[in-house]
């Protein structure tokens, strides 16, 4: 907060030479993302990361833009999971932690694992196991260059990121000309994207593979790393996810998978989620630039210049949020007695079914003004039922399957990235 109290809600800086607004106002960040179109703003990612992902959805506008987003949503959103994504997710999610009992992990390097091996096995499912480590390693180090000053010096991290990256478009692109010339038809995310008529080249393709795959990488890993770091230290919420996910299992068999009707049940799993997302989110801000002098709220932001929409601060707003330093996910839930008697009157006059009376009241706790947790308007993050399912197919075998309690030592950051530098190792038991 002491920046926010020094500087105030709108001041200039300077990053790397280059002019930028810093913008703390929750509600001018949420209008210029809603208006960024209108107002003439872009996205002005660092160039080590322009350089190595590529001309990919984040960067394209206008139709282009819709037309990726709409495939992608396609692919990842709510019709994609009632159709039978959340199953496969979750037979993946039971294979991988089935055997943890018993042993010390690195929380933190499973939940990685966890989250990249999971999404690229939807992406390309049925490749020999050497076609997952190759692309794992060269990722990796891709991703460790986007993270580096845009350097070209052979042996710097972004050099090898720059490589890595020229070695997985090889990588892809002979997977998709086998693909394209085989007769046999599979059941991923590449198939589905090979089969759109609305991408004319490899290139589209391997740069939304790409996309998926490093949106997820860090944030999703992270979440779930203090998910559970939250957890261990809150028993009473750690209870009532427990109590809510035993009361999914009373009536489902052992084997049967979890399904979009159950996946909607888990309101207080939602809200642990985006509690923890508040209190330790890897997006601590937004960048664009302005393509047009720009007016706001009373000044002139030249031409050129970046706007950093900063999120830190309004997730940690004592104005806002309640003692913002405490872990409370009740503060999500639609505990209003006066607003589910507004949602339900207007369910009974119109004639509202369930799934979209549930759904406003989810909107009624998710969507207030401040919460900018994954970005709005129309970059607003495409991938956000796809890591909020995920978390939550993961709390729902974690919690119930096991317990746990941390090894000494562990040391966590949160700023400027969460990460525990040396893992966070976590004991773990059958419950």
């Amino acid at each position: 907060m002491c920046i926010h109290y020094r500087y105030g809600n709108i001041f200039k800086t300077h990053a790397l030479g280059s002019p930028m607004i810093v913008c703390m106002d929750p509600q001018i960040n949420r209008y210029m993302l809603i208006n960024e179109s209108k107002i003439g703003l872009v996205l002005a990612h660092p160039d080590s990361i322009k350089n190595i992902i590529g001309v990919n959805m984040a960067e394209v506008n206008g139709t282009v833009h819709k037309r990726i987003r709409g495939t992608l949503l396609s692919l990842i959103g709510p019709a994609a999971h009632r159709d039978g994504l959340l199953q496969k997710m979750d037979r993946c999610m039971r294979s991988f932690i089935h055997n943890w009992a018993g042993k010390t992990i690195d929380i933190q390097q499973k939940v990685r694992k966890l989250a990249f091996m999971g999404s690229l096995e939807q992406i390309v499912e049925n490749e020999p196991s050497s076609f997952y480590e190759t692309f794992e390693d060269l990722f990796v180090k891709m991703s460790l260059g986007t993270m580096s000053l845009p350097i070209k010096i052979p042996g710097t991290t972004y050099y090898q990121g720059l490589k890595a990256r020229i070695k997985l478009n090889a990588l892809l692109e002979e997977l998709l000309a086998k693909r394209k010339a085989s007769s046999v038809t599979h059941d991923d995310f590449l198939d589905q994207l090979i089969r759109n008529n609305g991408y004319n080249s490899s290139e589209e393709i391997i740069e939304q593979i790409v996309t998926i795959l490093y949106a997820g990488y860090d944030s999703v890993s992270s979440t779930a790393m203090m998910t559970v770091k939250y957890l261990h230290d809150n028993p009473r919420a750690l209870q009532a996810i427990r109590e809510e996910h035993f009361a999914l299992q009373q009536n489902k068999r052992p084997e049967e998978l979890i399904n979009w009707d159950d996946y909607k049940k888990m309101s207080f799993t939602r809200a642990v989620i985006f509690e923890t997302l508040r209190l330790a989110n890897v997006v601590n801000g937004l960048s664009r630039r302005t393509t047009s002098d720009l007016e706001l709220n009373g000044f002139i932001i030249p031409k050129g210049w970046k706007i950093y929409l900063y999120k830190r601060e309004t997730n940690l707003d004592p104005f806002l949020y309640q003692e913002p330093l405490t872990f409370n996910p009740w503060r999500w839930l639609v505990s209003s007695s006066i607003l589910n008697l507004i949602l339900l009157c207007i369910k009974n006059l119109l004639l509202i079914n369930e799934d979209k009376y549930i759904e406003m009241q989810e909107k009624g706790s998710e969507s207030n003004s401040y919460n900018l947790l994954y970005g709005a308007g129309g970059r607003e993050c495409p991938g956000k039922e796809l890591s909020i399912s995920r978390f939550s197919l993961f709390l729902h075998h974690f919690v119930t399957k096991y317990r746990w309690e941390e090894v000494e030592g562990n040391k966590l950051l949160l700023y400027p990235r969460v990460i525990a530098p040396k893992g966070l190792h976590i004991r773990v038991s059958e419950y």
